[in-house]
C-alpha cells in the first residue's frame, strides 16, 4: 500500500521504515528541510540501534522516500499517518495539539477519496474528532477515514517492539478505515501478533493507560526499594519473587532512579490533565508523578550521601547521562536532577555517556564531558552509575579503583552485585539493598 508519515521523529521514522521494511511504498514527511537533507544522506536524526541500516536497506530498495512537501505524496496515499510531536503544553501540561491540528488541516487539502488519516501520536481521547473535523471543514466533498493507531515502542527496542509487536491496536468507526489497516499491518498480524479493533476514542485512552500502568510499576518497585534498604532486604530479590506472578510480570520492575524519556513524563501529566477536564479522580496516577519527581532528586542525595554529607569542593564521575540505554534521548532524565543535586552540594560534575552527549551538551551547565568513563573517573571522589548501558557493565574494576581518588561507587541501576564489588575492595551503593 502507499503510505505517507508526517513527522520523521522517533515514532514516524522508526514507524514510516518498518512499513517499508514489510513492502509497503512509504514517503516520510517533515517540514525541517535539515532533517530531511539528513536523512536523504543517510544520516539519522535519532540513535536507535539498526535503525541507520534499516533505513539505507529500504531507500536502496526504492520503498523508503524523505521529502518536504507533502503535496507531492499525500494525494495519492491510501493512509496518511499523522506522527507529529505532541510535548507538554507550557503552562498547564496539556498535551500540546497544535502540530497535529496544522497536519490535519493541509492533509484535508490533498487527500483522495476513501483515504485513511490516522493518528499515530500519542494524543488525548477525543482528539480524533477533532482531527476529523478539521479535515472535514476543508474537503466535504467526498468520504474520507480518520483512525487512531497508537504506538507501544520501548526506545532502545522500537525497530523489534514495530516488527513484533504484543497487539496491534487500532481504533476505528467504519470498517472501510479497519480494512486498510488491516491491509497494512498483515505482514505483522498473519505471524500471530494480535490485532485489537475498538472505537476510536477507547484506542487513545489505551496507550495512555498503558503508560500510566508502566510507570506505576516503576514508582512501585522504587519505593518498596527504598523500604528494602530500611529493613535489610534486597530489592532484587523481591523484585524476582513478586514478577514470577503471571499477573504481575516481570518488566518494570528493576529499582532505578526513576523513569523519564519522551513518553512517561507528559504522557501521565496529560492523562491527568484529561481526568480533571473530565472530572474523574486519577489519584494513583497522580502520586505516581509525585513519586517519580522526587525520586530524581532524590538519588542525587542518596550520592551525597554516600560521600559523607560534607561534599564541597569534591567531585563526581557520572556514567551515562541518557534515560536508558541504547537511546541520545535526554529528555526528562534523571540524570538532569541528579546533577542540578549534586552542583548545588557543591559537587563538581564528569560525565560519559556513550550517545547522549552532545544532546546533553544542551540541557546541562559547568559539566565536564569526558571521552570514555576512565576519564571521566580520573581523580574523582566517587563514580555514579547513572545509566546502564552495556559499556558499564564490564568496567576493569581494579582500574576504576585505581583512577578514583577513594574507592566509592554509588550504583544506581544495580548494575553489579555488592559480594562483587566488596570483595574488590569497592564502598558500594546501591538501590534497595
Amino acid at each position: 500500500m502507499r503510505i505517507v508519515m508526517i513527522g520523521s521523529g522517533y515514532v514516524g521514522l522508526v514507524s514510516g521504515t518498518c512499513f517499508a521494511d514489510f513492502g509497503h511504498e512509504v514517503v516520510c514527511v517533515d517540514k525541517d528541510q535539515r532533517k530531511i537533507d539528513a536523512l536523504n544522506e543517510g544520516i539519522m536524526p535519532i540513535y536507535e540501534p539498526g535503525l541507520e541500516q534499516l533505513v539505507a536497506k529500504n531507500v536502496a530498495e526504492g520503498r523508503l522516500k524523505f521529502t518536504t512537501e507533502l503535496e507531492s505524496a499525500a494525494p495519492f496515499a491510501d493512509a496518511v499517518f499523522i506522527a507529529v510531536g505532541t510535548p507538554s503544553r507550557r503552562g498547564d501540561g496539556h498535551a500540546d495539539l497544535s502540530y497535529v491540528y496544522a497536519a490535519a488541516k493541509e492533509i484535508g487539502q490533498l487527500i483522495r477519496p476513501g483515504a485513511v488519516v490516522v493518528t499515530k501520536s500519542t494524543v488525548p481521547v477525543g482528539t480524533g474528532d477533532e482531527v476529523e473535523r478539521i479535515i472535514r471543514s476543508v474537503r466535504d466533498d467526498f468520504e474520507f477515514y480518520v483512525a487512531s493507531n497508537p504506538e507501544f515502542l520501548r526506545e532502545g527496542a522500537a525497530i523489534d517492539d514495530f516488527q513484533r509487536p504484543d497487539r496491534v491496536v487500532i481504533g476505528v468507526n467504519e470498517p472501510e478505515a479497519a480494512h486498510v489497516l488491516n491491509e497494512i499491518y498483515r505482514p505483522v498480524t498473519t505471524n500471530s501478533a494480535p490485532m485489537l479493533q475498538m472505537a476510536r476514542r477507547a484506542s487513545e485512552l489505551t496507550k495512555y493507560a498503558a503508560n500510566a500502568f508502566l510507570a506505576t510499576k516503576i514508582c512501585f518497585i522504587n519505593e518498596i526499594s527504598d523500604l528494602c534498604e530500611r529493613v535489610g532486604a534486597d530489592v532484587g530479590d523481591v523484585a524476582l519473587g513478586i514478577g514470577m506472578d503471571k499477573r504481575i510480570g516481570s518488566s518494570f520492575l528493576n529499582a532505578g532512579p526513576g523513569y523519564g524519556g519522551s513518553c512517561f513524563p507528559k504522557d501521565t501529566l496529560a492523562l491527568l490533565k484529561t481526568a480533571q477536564d473530565h472530572d474523574a479522580s486519577l489519584r494513583i496516577v497522580e502520586a505516581v508523578v509525585a513519586v517519580n519527581d522526587s525520586r530524581k532528586r532524590g538519588m542525587g542525595r542518596k550520592v551525597v550521601h554516600a560521600m559523607g554529607g560534607d561534599v564541597h569542593g569534591k567531585s563526581v564521575a557520572l556514567l551515562g547521562l541518557t534515560f536508558k540505554a541504547d537511546t541520545d534521548d535526554m529528555r526528562d532524565s534523571p540524570s538532569l536532577a541528579i546533577v542540578q543535586t549534586l552542583q548545588d552540594a557543591g559537587i563538581s560534575v564528569r560525565a560519559y555517556d556513550p550517545e547522549g552527549m552532545a544532546n546533553a551538551r544542551t540541557m546541562m551547565t559547568e559539566v565536564t564531558f569526558c571521552e570514555d568513563p576512565y576519564d571521566a573517573m580520573t581523580g574523582t571522589d566517587c563514580a555514579v552509575i547513572a545509566t546502564e548501558w552495556a559499556a558499564f557493565r564490564a568496567l576493569d574494576l581494579q582500574r576504576t579503583k585505581d583512577l578514583l581518588k577513594e574507592p566509592l561507587m554509588v550504583d544506581l541501576r544495580n548494575v553489579y552485585s555488592r559480594a562483587e564489588m566488596e570483595g574488590h575492595g569497592f564502598r558500594y551503593h546501591a538501590v534497595g539493598h
